[in-house]
């Protein structure tokens, strides 16, 4: 019979962590005497993260005295407390290894459902003192799980665990937990583990990704699309020179250049939503400039279109169109991003603002090329029809689609501006505009512009009914930074590191996302701390390469991992949290941040 053997609870604190503010609830405490356990906690506990951490799904922590032991024993330790790995519930019992996804218990006066297995983040290293706790958890299959509170009632240590009723399908959380996190992931598991009405719905939302990756066939995508999205391998390593053979203006301010092989061979087909990144030398004497230029052209054609804004005082730009010429050879790596149109039969809505155009042009060139028979809506903002790019190359397109639909909004029409053949309202898109377009719950929506347009389309689109998971959108600068727990702070523009290590630097890290380039010395750790140092938006959770939120496109270079991930990152792409450039074989690394 297994036992409750302690009660833990503890509210957030603030804590001092690598030099920043940290809210946690990691640190529990046992308490004596009967406790509620309620449908979203414990009376008494709380999470600083709740977006990771806790709600209906997570409501209870289950760890077990059987695993205490073997971490003592491998960490040789004798230190340990309950509530050491920031459990509600200590047990003596229900191995990961034995409790499957779905089981229910009754524990005192209450009744549990297993929903998942724990997702291992780096607090549960940092209350251990052990950075590297969270890919321990994994790599030894005792990760501990999840409960979900059926009924509410008083439980305390002591307590017997009496399971009521077995979890359908008797997958064990220590077979879930490697299902979604260690390489091979078979389709009868996969399936296997969809039908369990218990698994909580992100898990199965990460599952249903890593199935459809089975169905795409093998070497179609790399890495691990249940934690992150992935695309196919690039075309090629590193940059390699192309030439511009056209240059053509779009609108006021954009303008296209078409990019060919230097050998006339056919460039490798790109997908509907993919961009290059150009690697640009308008100061001889600095270092590169590199930028990212969404592909607008007909995907699988043979040479590339990208359409370029230019900008007021845009360092790329402005060598684009006034330097570069026709014959002009370029350094572009290969055709790289996630946001893809997804190969469904589903309603799409292609929306867009300024030269946010380009990507959801070259998806529309993807759905005409079919042509697709579901419904497809075209959305797009401009400030007039000077500013208004590609307009008769979209009517083009759109009439070759039997249910394509066409809105435009001008900010500022001009005089010379026709309502409904070159616009259809003056004004702003907003969520009446929105809502009036009657779109299925399952319709796909892409997003691309200004940030506070993509921020405003996304929240409008929520609340016509539009579920999170089927809204995409594509950001041109530096992604916005994940940083679980980390309190917010003020933000500081991408810079040189303040303390610089001493001694001659091995090679170069470029940031191209944020304009950086600088000197790499292993004093700086990984890969993530040295962007920390730089304050270039990073995005982390475990910091031990298991949960892929760091993966990042690596445009050239290569790197080492230490430690090395669980599951390795898809090709072309690093996992900046716990990798640096090779010590043996110095080399400069440029990442798509």
């Amino acid at each position: 019979m297994a036992t409750l053997i302690a009660v833990n609870v503890g509210m957030p604190k603030d804590v001092v962590w690598h030099g920043k503010t940290l809210r946690t609830g990691v640190w529990k405490q046992p308490v004596a005497g009967p406790l509620m356990a309620r449908s979203l906690n414990l009376d008494g506990d709380g999470q600083g993260d709740l977006a990771g951490h806790g709600g209906e799904q997570r409501a209870v922590l289950v760890y077990q005295l059987d695993s205490y032991r073997h971490w003592q024993e491998h960490m040789k330790r004798d230190d340990f407390t309950y509530g050491q790995f920031g459990e509600n519930f200590t047990v003596d019992g229900l191995a990961d290894d034995e409790v499957c996804i779905g089981d229910r218990y009754q524990i005192g006066g209450a009744v549990f459902e297993v929903t998942q297995p724990r997702v291992t983040c780096y607090r549960v290293g940092l209350r251990m003192g052990e950075p590297q706790m969270a890919a321990l958890l994994v790599s030894h299959r005792r990760p501990g799980f999840y409960m979900r509170v059926l009924a509410e009632g008083q439980v305390q240590a002591g307590d017997e665990i009496v399971r009521i009723a077995p979890g359908p399908e008797e997958m064990t959380v220590a077979e879930m937990d490697g299902l979604l996190y260690l390489p091979g992931h078979s389709r009868p598991q996969l399936e296997r583990a969809l039908r369990i009405p218990a698994l909580s719905p992100g898990w199965k939302t990460s599952l249903r990704a890593l199935l459809d990756d089975v169905d795409r066939g093998p070497g179609t995508v790399g890495g691990n699309s249940g934690l992150t999205p992935t695309s196919p391998p690039p075309a090629w390593p590193g940059f390699r020179p192309l030439k511009v053979v056209r240059i053509e203006p779009e609108s006021a301010s954009i303008f296209s250049l078409t990019l060919a092989s230097v050998d006339g061979e056919p460039l490798p087909a790109a997908l509907p939503g993919q961009f290059l990144a150009l690697r640009l030398r308008p100061n001889p004497l600095a270092a590169p400039a590199i930028r990212n230029y969404s592909l607008s052209g007909r995907p699988g054609a043979e040479t590339y279109r990208i359409s370029v804004k230019q900008e007021p005082h845009g360092v790329a730009s402005t060598y684009l169109s006034q330097q570069v010429k026709v014959d002009d050879v370029l350094d572009v790596a290969a055709p790289r991003g996630t946001f893809l149109l997804a190969d469904t039969e589903t309603p799409v809505l292609l929306l867009s603002a300024g030269v946010g155009v380009t990507p959801v042009l070259a998806m529309l060139y993807g759905l005409a090329a079919e042509p697709s028979q579901c419904p497809v809506w075209w959305l797009h903002a401009a400030r007039d029809g000077e500013n208004h790019p590609f307009a008769d190359e979209v009517r083009a397109l759109l009439s070759r689609l039997p249910a394509g639909r066409s809105f435009v909004s001008y900010s500022r029409p001009r005089s010379v501006d026709r309502p409904g053949i070159d616009y259809t309202v003056s004004g702003r898109l907003g969520i009446d505009r929105i809502r009036g377009l009657g779109l299925p719950p399952d319709t796909d929506a892409y997003i691309c512009g200004p940030v506070a347009f993509m921020r405003d389309m996304t929240a409008a689109l929520e609340a016509c009914g539009l579920p999170s998971t089927r809204i995409h959108t594509e950001t041109f600068g530096a992604a916005p930074a994940v940083t679980p727990g980390v309190v917010a702070e003020s933000t500081r523009a991408p810079h040189q590191p303040a303390h610089p290590p001493t001694g001659r630097p091995m090679s170069s890290v470029s940031f191209a996302r944020s304009g950086l380039t600088v000197p790499w010395h292993p004093d700086y750790g990984t890969l993530l701390e040295l962007a920390e140092a730089c304050d270039v938006p990073v995005r982390w959770s475990c910091r031990t390469g298991v949960c892929h939120t760091c993966e990042t496109a690596l445009l050239s270079g290569h790197v080492d991992y230490s430690p090395e991930p669980v599951d390795l990152p898809a090709e072309g792409s690093a996992l900046i949290c716990c990798s640096t450039p090779p010590a043996d074989a110095p080399a400069d690394v440029v990442l798509d941040m």
